[in-house]
């Protein structure tokens, strides 16, 4: 493969490799991974380091419940996966997956309706989420006030990651001992190079490979603009109200309540991690903190008074990568041949990143997607051909 690149070396090229990987993310990392394990050479480039960006501050969610075809087979196989991190990947630390279990709850009847066409995906699919009863949503979650539910999703196999960096650091760690390199160097400029492509990074050095990955979550759009494509992904912030940690434990599973915009859930060290999930996009959280604390308190006092006494002083911001359709951004790009992406992740990236890494590692080495990804084409924006994710949280 690397064959294809102009042989025009010079003393600033410090890289040549079959793969150029923009973003040392968890989607680059799992890609890279996914790619040493087929045999080529592989280098991963990000100025900030490992795990930075998107991946950062994600507090380690893992869920089946999806409410399109496409997410939820992606999802499926990387829980799969995730079963067998030991042994597939080796951390060093175990990441401490956890299922607690996912519960969606409805308080009326357009909610629950919509929960039921999505189970009914879900079961089709080998999901094993089920409907439960505001009883049965009561014994699942303690503290849970029923009254003020009319029904519900569970899936009791969703859960959570203890140690969410130690899986980021366990794709790294796995592909570095299988040959892959990483370069702590920002990509300013990605340029055709003969059959294949040359990187331009920051301090007027250069990087060449046979093909390029870009997983570099909202910067993407601005890499690949220069070459006349234009994709819609943005960066949204995102909050998250974290508790002190607390000796009782109070509420294992995740609760989401889709018609209050807002989760619960508390974390392996004891802290209680609460969301007003419509708080995302704001350009001054300092002035909208007490709404959003507002909100919180008043779902907790109606659904979750077992939390009523939490206080939450700690307000973190985080950022999503999003598209109109909610839904990532994954394979070839049009008219320009070795060119991938696999950006615009919309908070999935840990969930999903086994089955990301290896659908464009395959693409990479068969030079096509296979037929199942075509909802995520990055042409489906000039096409209208939109299949939009509901169940992002």
């Amino acid at each position: 493969m690397l064959a294809a690149m102009s042989s025009s070396l010079n003393d600033t090229t410090v890289s040549t490799a079959d793969v150029a990987i923009v973003g040392a993310g968890i989607t680059g990392l799992s890609v890279a991974w996914h790619l040493v394990q087929r045999g080529l050479s592989v280098t991963t480039f990000d100025g900030r380091g490992i795990g930075s960006g998107a991946t950062a501050i994600q507090p380690g969610g893992v869920r089946q419940q999806w409410g399109t075809e496409v997410a939820c087979k992606m999802a499926r196989e990387a829980f799969a996966f995730y079963g067998q991190i030991g042994e597939r990947l080796q951390p060093a630390v175990d990441p401490g997956m956890t299922a607690c279990g996912y519960l969606f709850v409805a308080q009326g009847e357009a909610e629950l309706a919509a929960q039921r066409e999505r189970l009914a995906l879900q079961n089709r699919l080998g999901i094993p989420s089920r409907e439960v009863t505001p009883a049965e949503a009561g014994e699942l979650v303690e503290g849970l006030d029923a009254s003020n539910i009319i029904g519900g999703v569970w899936c009791d196999q969703d859960g959570y990651f203890d140690r969410p960096l130690a899986v980021v650091g366990a794709f790294h760690e796995a592909s570095l001992r299988e040959g892959a390199r990483f370069l702590d160097k920002r990509v300013e400029r990605i340029v055709r190079d003969g059959e294949g492509w040359r990187l331009e990074l920051r301090g007027g050095l250069i990087a060449r490979a046979a093909k390029v990955v870009v997983a570099a979550a909202w910067d993407t759009p601005a890499l690949l603009s220069p070459l006349g494509i234009e994709l819609p992904i943005e960066r949204e912030p995102k909050y998250l109200f974290y508790s002190d940690p607390i000796r009782e434990r109070l509420l294992e599973p995740l609760v989401i309540a889709p018609e209050r915009h807002f989760a619960a859930k508390q974390l392996a060290d004891g802290s209680v991690l609460a969301s007003d999930l419509g708080a995302g996009g704001a350009e001054r959280p300092d002035e909208n903190r007490e709404i959003w604390h507002s909100n919180v308190r008043r779902a907790i006092t109606e659904l979750l008074p077992i939390l009523e006494y939490v206080s939450f002083p700690v307000l973190v911001e985080g950022f999503y990568d999003v598209t109109p359709d909610r839904q990532p951004v994954l394979g070839p790009l049009d008219g320009q041949d070795g060119l991938f992406v696999a950006a615009g992740l919309n908070g999935r990236g840990l969930m999903m990143a086994p089955t990301i890494g290896r659908v464009i590692a395959d693409g990479v080495v068969n030079g096509r997607m296979e037929p199942e990804m075509a909802p995520l084409a990055a042409s489906r924006f000039a096409d209208g051909t939109l299949t939009p994710e509901l169940q992002v949280v």
